[in-house]
């Protein structure tokens, strides 16, 4: 089972055990003004979520096998789930 870890702005800000679930931690970052594909296009955003084999993986420190790049409507179709 994988484990996705969730990044903004370089920081983490969340976690899961799936991407659906991953991606629902944007919540926390969610734009008071404007769109997602405003604050995705911001520069400094960089929205992504890094895939590692598994939890103990994760914790164990290995390397990701991949980074996601997130996209606004990435985000916006998670949100939906969870509305």
């Amino acid at each position: 089972m994988g484990f996705f870890e969730v990044f903004w702005h370089g920081e983490a800000i969340g976690d899961g055990s799936d991407l659906d679930e991953a991606l629902t931690a944007y919540l926390a970052v969610q734009p008071e003004e404007g769109s997602w594909a405003a604050a995705c296009a911001d520069a400094q955003a960089q929205p992504c979520v890094r895939r590692y084999a598994s939890f103990e993986a994760y914790l164990d420190n290995a390397d990701e096998l991949e980074t996601i790049p997130v996209t606004a409507a990435m985000i916006e179709a998670a949100l939906l789930r969870i509305i």
